[in-house]
């Protein structure tokens, strides 16, 4: 399981600077996917070989620079609560301010790992500024330019350094499904209809299921764990619009299943914190089925299901073949049908295909419709495979892999979609040098 980290602080201290710089290391080697950059607030980065998850908590304040204290001290508590170590940053150049001393406050009083940095330090002047940081309470602080890397790799070892080792999980080998959402969407009640008991205390106060919980669950002559991410919130002095909450529970329920059910509620659509939920799942490269929830409460005419699953699938572009499932806890209208169709996708996620049916299937179509040529060379596609991970991703041998571009990796992704059954499961096209 990997650590959380969150990068806390007040606004305009660099903290975007930082986690980008982080994040991008690491993705420009990993993440090669293609599409839209999504706001970045969430990441997986590694160093010295432990893998963690960083969070940027300022990327979640509602509102512009003069956000109201309040807000920051509603995110330093949910990072207390949600991570395993927080960087607290500050700013050279302002010195310490009133809204420093609060979030130090915070921070003095809890058992976790800390790490106070001094952000914008580039030259020996400001060096010697950093000393009254001292008086937060907070110890020994990190002097750090994020704006070109300068201190981050003694910050980043003592970070590692400090991580908890998590236990592994005693896994059994069950698939497991997620649940997952934002408050209120209907989450618990969807797995309370499916047990059939009140296992969970459903009422209409959001954020009343405390932490992720497992339940086996055996249906279709099929047995998976669901993992219920619970309203995802469970202070109550956390207000509505603090998406930041979903998102911290999603991270290590979404991490760590193989299909996400995203719920959202039909009357208030697929809104930014779905979304953002819908990417996390996806950049996860998870299976992923999306539930619209409470539709008994939509007036309806013959197209309505179409008209809102289309707008669904603009907003989920590139990434739209995804399975869509209309249905009403309450009147436990098609559950059943969420879960088959779950199960669907768990085994088009393990799907394996041979290379000789890859090959016998793809390279006519590629001989057809080669890649355009770029600066008069052409690339020639030779060979198909899929590689050994988890979720499917295949290699594409060719003489010039740098020349093949994103648009013509969207039409080899495609055409493997139509030809093998990948609905709900996000595929990875890699080009290779043969």
């Amino acid at each position: 399981m990997s650590n959380i980290v969150a990068v806390v602080g007040r606004p305009n201290v660099g903290k975007s600077t930082f986690f980008n710089r982080l994040i991008k290391r690491r993705e420009a080697i990993v993440d090669a996917v293609s599409g839209v950059t999504r706001d970045r607030h969430y990441g997986k980065t590694d160093w010295n070989g432990k893998e963690f998850s960083l969070i940027d908590t300022g990327g979640y304040v509602v509102g512009s620079d003069d956000v109201f204290e309040a807000e920051i001290d509603k995110q330093v508590e949910l990072a207390i609560d949600e991570a395993d170590a927080i960087i607290f940053m500050v700013d050279v150049e302002s010195g310490v301010t009133g809204m420093d001393e609060d979030v130090a406050k915070l921070l003095r009083k809890i058992k976790k790992p800390v790490f106070l940095v001094v952000n914008k330090v580039d030259n020996n002047k400001r060096l010697e500024d950093a000393v009254e940081f001292y008086s937060l309470g907070l110890g020994e602080y990190y002097a750090i330019a994020s704006i070109n890397g300068s201190g981050t790799g003694d910050l980043l070892d003592a970070v590692v350094e400090a991580l908890p080792e998590k236990e592994e999980i005693e896994e059994d080998e069950l698939p497991r499904f997620a649940v997952v959402g934002r408050p209120n969407a209907g989450k618990s009640s969807f797995i309370n209809a499916l047990i059939g008991e009140e296992r969970y205390i459903v009422t209409d106060i959001a954020g009343t299921t405390r932490d992720s919980i497992d339940t086996k669950y055996n249906r279709f002559g099929f047995e998976f764990n669901l993992v219920d991410t619970a309203g995802i919130r469970r202070k109550a002095k956390v207000k509505e619009d603090l998406e930041f909450y979903s998102v911290m529970r999603s991270v290590r329920a979404i991490e760590h299943c193989d299909v996400c059910l995203v719920v959202l509620d039909a009357t208030r659509g697929f809104d930014g914190q779905v979304q953002n939920i819908f990417w996390l799942a996806e950049r996860n490269r998870k299976g992923i089925v999306i539930l619209v929830n409470k539709w008994d409460l939509i007036e309806k005419n013959t197209k309505t299901a179409k008209e809102f699953e289309q707008h669904i699938r603009s907003q989920i572009a590139p990434f739209t073949d995804v399975p869509i499932v209309f249905i009403s806890v309450l009147n436990k209208q098609r559950i059943f049908k969420a879960i088959e169709t779950a199960v669907e996708v768990y085994k088009n996620r393990a799907k394996r295909i041979k290379t000789s049916v890859l090959n016998e299937a793809l390279l006519p179509i590629i001989e057809r419709q080669p890649p355009p040529a770029y600066k008069g060379k052409f690339v020639k596609i030779k060979y198909i495979m899929q590689l050994p991970t988890p979720q499917p991703q295949f290699a594409f041998f060719c003489n010039l892999p740098q020349y093949v571009k994103d648009p013509y990796k969207r039409f080899l992704e495609n055409k493997l979609r139509d030809q093998f059954d990948f609905n709900g499961v996000p595929v990875s096209v890699y080009m290779r040098k043969k």
